[in-house]
Protein backbone atom coordinates (compact mmCIF):
# COMPACT_ATOMS: atom_id res chain seq x y z
CA UNK A 1 0.00 0.00 0.00
CA UNK A 2 1.63 3.39 -1.01
CA UNK A 3 -0.65 5.91 1.36
CA UNK A 4 0.61 5.47 5.17
CA UNK A 5 -2.34 4.79 7.57
CA UNK A 6 -2.84 6.90 10.71
CA UNK A 7 -4.55 5.85 13.61
CA UNK A 8 -6.34 8.46 15.13
CA UNK A 9 -9.09 6.50 17.34
CA UNK A 10 -9.93 2.63 17.94
CA UNK A 11 -11.31 1.66 14.27
CA UNK A 12 -10.91 5.29 12.87
CA UNK A 13 -7.61 5.89 10.56
CA UNK A 14 -6.48 8.69 7.87
CA UNK A 15 -4.66 8.86 4.64
CA UNK A 16 -3.20 11.02 2.00
CA UNK A 17 -4.96 10.14 -1.40
CA UNK A 18 -5.74 6.81 -2.17
CA UNK A 19 -5.26 4.62 -5.85
CA UNK A 20 -6.41 1.95 -6.88
CA UNK A 21 -3.84 -0.36 -5.40
CA UNK A 22 -4.46 1.43 -2.13
CA UNK A 23 -8.17 0.54 -1.98
CA UNK A 24 -7.36 -3.47 -2.99
CA UNK A 25 -4.60 -3.17 0.14
CA UNK A 26 -7.51 -1.87 2.40
CA UNK A 27 -9.40 -4.34 1.20
CA UNK A 28 -7.26 -7.30 1.90
CA UNK A 29 -6.57 -5.78 4.62
CA UNK A 30 -10.10 -5.66 6.56
CA UNK A 31 -11.23 -1.75 6.09
CA UNK A 32 -15.01 -1.95 6.02
CA UNK A 33 -15.78 1.53 5.06
CA UNK A 34 -13.75 4.91 3.00
CA UNK A 35 -14.77 8.19 3.34
CA UNK A 36 -13.58 10.15 0.64
CA UNK A 37 -12.98 14.06 1.50
CA UNK A 38 -11.70 14.96 -1.60
CA UNK A 39 -13.03 16.89 -4.67
CA UNK A 40 -12.83 15.10 -8.03
CA UNK A 41 -10.47 17.20 -9.91
CA UNK A 42 -8.49 18.49 -7.21
CA UNK A 43 -4.88 16.71 -8.78
CA UNK A 44 -4.52 15.71 -12.06
CA UNK A 45 -4.37 12.18 -12.34
CA UNK A 46 -6.54 11.53 -9.05
CA UNK A 47 -8.79 8.57 -9.09
CA UNK A 48 -12.41 9.42 -9.58
CA UNK A 49 -14.69 9.62 -6.89
CA UNK A 50 -17.28 7.07 -8.62
CA UNK A 51 -14.37 4.87 -10.33
CA UNK A 52 -13.04 4.37 -6.41
CA UNK A 53 -17.06 3.93 -5.38
CA UNK A 54 -17.03 1.28 -7.65
CA UNK A 55 -13.66 -0.51 -6.49
CA UNK A 56 -14.52 -0.37 -3.02
CA UNK A 57 -17.89 -2.07 -3.38
CA UNK A 58 -16.60 -4.15 -5.26
CA UNK A 59 -14.23 -5.25 -2.84
CA UNK A 60 -17.34 -4.88 0.40
CA UNK A 61 -15.95 -1.82 1.15
CA UNK A 62 -18.78 1.24 1.55
CA UNK A 63 -17.99 4.25 0.22
CA UNK A 64 -18.91 7.71 0.95
CA UNK A 65 -17.84 10.60 -0.60
CA UNK A 66 -17.90 14.22 1.32
CA UNK A 67 -16.10 16.75 -0.89
CA UNK A 68 -14.71 19.19 1.51
CA UNK A 69 -11.86 22.17 0.89
CA UNK A 70 -10.88 24.80 3.67
CA UNK A 71 -12.84 27.52 2.09
CA UNK A 72 -16.11 25.53 1.47
CA UNK A 73 -15.69 23.54 4.77
CA UNK A 74 -19.69 23.82 6.28
CA UNK A 75 -21.39 22.80 9.21
CA UNK A 76 -23.24 19.78 6.92
CA UNK A 77 -20.18 18.71 6.06
CA UNK A 78 -19.54 17.70 9.97
CA UNK A 79 -22.89 16.30 10.20
CA UNK A 80 -22.57 14.38 6.90
CA UNK A 81 -19.16 13.12 8.44
CA UNK A 82 -20.45 12.52 12.03
CA UNK A 83 -23.37 10.70 10.56
CA UNK A 84 -21.28 8.36 8.71
CA UNK A 85 -18.94 7.87 11.21
CA UNK A 86 -21.67 6.74 14.06
CA UNK A 87 -23.41 4.65 11.22
CA UNK A 88 -20.13 3.24 9.50
CA UNK A 89 -18.68 -0.38 10.21
CA UNK A 90 -14.78 -0.34 11.35
CA UNK A 91 -12.32 -0.24 10.24
CA UNK A 92 -12.69 3.50 8.86
CA UNK A 93 -9.88 5.05 6.50
CA UNK A 94 -10.91 9.21 5.62
CA UNK A 95 -8.52 10.51 3.04
CA UNK A 96 -7.80 13.44 1.66
CA UNK A 97 -4.55 14.54 -0.22
CA UNK A 98 -2.69 14.81 2.86
CA UNK A 99 -5.06 13.62 5.67
CA UNK A 100 -5.16 17.03 7.10
CA UNK A 101 -8.37 17.69 6.04
CA UNK A 102 -10.32 14.51 7.27
CA UNK A 103 -8.01 14.73 10.45
CA UNK A 104 -10.11 17.77 11.03
CA UNK A 105 -13.22 17.06 10.05
CA UNK A 106 -12.80 14.02 12.89
CA UNK A 107 -11.57 16.27 15.24
CA UNK A 108 -14.56 18.90 14.68
CA UNK A 109 -17.21 15.76 15.48
CA UNK A 110 -15.14 15.06 18.47
CA UNK A 111 -15.61 18.28 19.60
CA UNK A 112 -19.34 17.95 19.55
CA UNK A 113 -18.95 15.21 21.91
CA UNK A 114 -17.06 17.64 24.35
CA UNK A 115 -13.25 16.97 23.43
CA UNK A 116 -10.82 18.91 23.93
CA UNK A 117 -9.40 20.79 21.23
CA UNK A 118 -5.80 21.25 22.33
CA UNK A 119 -5.90 17.37 23.00
CA UNK A 120 -7.51 17.04 19.29
CA UNK A 121 -4.69 19.09 18.29
CA UNK A 122 -1.78 17.69 19.95
CA UNK A 123 -3.09 14.22 19.23
CA UNK A 124 -2.90 15.41 15.28
CA UNK A 125 0.45 16.65 15.57
CA UNK A 126 1.52 13.74 17.23
CA UNK A 127 1.42 12.21 13.28
CA UNK A 128 2.74 15.19 11.96
CA UNK A 129 -0.64 16.64 11.41
CA UNK A 130 -1.39 20.48 11.85
CA UNK A 131 -5.00 21.01 12.54
CA UNK A 132 -3.79 24.11 14.89
CA UNK A 133 -6.47 25.94 13.77
CA UNK A 134 -9.22 23.90 15.20
CA UNK A 135 -10.88 26.31 17.03
CA UNK A 136 -11.04 29.24 15.02
CA UNK A 137 -12.65 26.45 11.98
CA UNK A 138 -15.17 25.55 15.09
CA UNK A 139 -15.74 29.16 16.11
CA UNK A 140 -16.84 30.16 12.54
CA UNK A 141 -19.18 26.67 11.97
CA UNK A 142 -21.40 27.20 14.53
Amino acid sequence: MTAELITLAPGFNVSGRLDRADIEALAAAGVHTIINNRPDGEDLGQLPAAEARKLAEAKGIAYHHIPITAASLSRSDVDAFAATLREAAEPIVAHCRSGTRSTLLWALTRLRDGADPLTLIAEAARHGIDIAGLPAVAARLR
